[in-house]
């Protein structure tokens, strides 16, 4: 049995948040450098140019990266042979935001009640998931979200006789539909399969992956090249101005389902894309 103190944790979380707002991650830079190259929009090949050097100013100030600073979502990886000393994990966690957002001057966007709308003024409780394996490892991912993104995503219960193609045809629509409002150039997480919420969380789950890392199943890797062709030819652009770089990135996660199903859900992340992660 491995313990880990809670204050390792709150530490832990305190400096993801704003390790995952201050920078940008090696993998999106490199793809938006490669699509600055490749843009034939000018005012695109503008955008682009101006979304990097933000980044870098960002890193170089430590400050966030942009200003919506999102709601921190938090995917617990832990050992069955971990014990947690001294408190709780939840509220070890969120102590952690709540440390992190105020030392790193990172907007508090959080809600306590959905319908009464009063900020928590720490951007707590964040959103925490949870998966036990075997062992003693204990890792955590910390995805800041925004919700110029989060609110283009998008669920459907396709019927099994939709298949391949009925995917496909959600997957654009969905992309056409949001526009400029996620502030392209996009990542695309995609979830299929499971039931109604794992297809959400696949689609979540999808976001972590880095870009430049492909599915190891073959129809699942060409459907993601496919896809991310098709979504770069609708002409949004970066920043939604007209373009040929739309989306960096369409990734897919899948999960069986029923024999009656077919759950399809589409979680879309902006150009910064944010994740860090940390094993304790």
């Amino acid at each position: 049995m491995r313990d880990i103190e809670v204050d390792k944790i709150i530490e832990a979380v305190k400096n993801l948040c704003m390790d995952a707002n201050y920078y940008l991650n090696k993998d999106i830079r490199q793809a938006m450098e490669k699509g600055l190259s490749a843009e034939q929009s000018p005012i695109g090949t503008e955008v682009l140019e101006k979304l990097l050097l933000n980044a870098a100013l960002a890193a170089e100030k430590k400050v966030a990266i942009c200003q919506d600073t999102g709601m921190a979502v938090v995917f617990v990886t832990m050992g069955q042979e971990v014990h947690i000393s001294g408190g709780s994990l939840a509220d070890a966690i969120n102590e952690g935001v709540r440390r992190g957002y105020k030392e790193g001057y990172l907007r508090k966007s959080v809600v306590g009640d959905p319908i009464e709308r009063i900020n928590t003024g720490d951007n707590t409780p964040a959103v925490i998931h949870y998966d036990i394996v075997p062992g003693d490892v204990f890792k955590l991912e910390l995805a800041p979200k925004g919700f110029g993104s989060e609110n283009m995503s998008a669920l459907k219960m396709l019927k099994p006789s939709d298949g391949i193609e009925g995917v496909k045809d959600f997957i654009l629509e969905t992309v056409d539909k949001a526009g400029p409002n996620p502030c392209p150039p996009i990542v695309v997480g995609v979830g299929i399969g499971g039931t109604m919420e794992k297809a959400s969380l696949l689609a979540k789950r999808a976001l972590l992956r880095p870009i430049d890392k492909r599915s190891g199943i073959e129809y699942v890797r060409k459907l993601e090249a496919e896809m991310l062709e098709k979504i770069n030819t609708l002409g949004i652009g970066p920043a939604g101005l007209g373009g040929t770089n739309t989306a960096l990135a369409v990734n897919v996660e899948t999960y069986p389902t029923h024999i009656a199903g077919l759950p399809v859900a589409i979680n879309i992340n902006c150009h910064v894309t944010r994740h860090a992660e940390v094993s304790l």
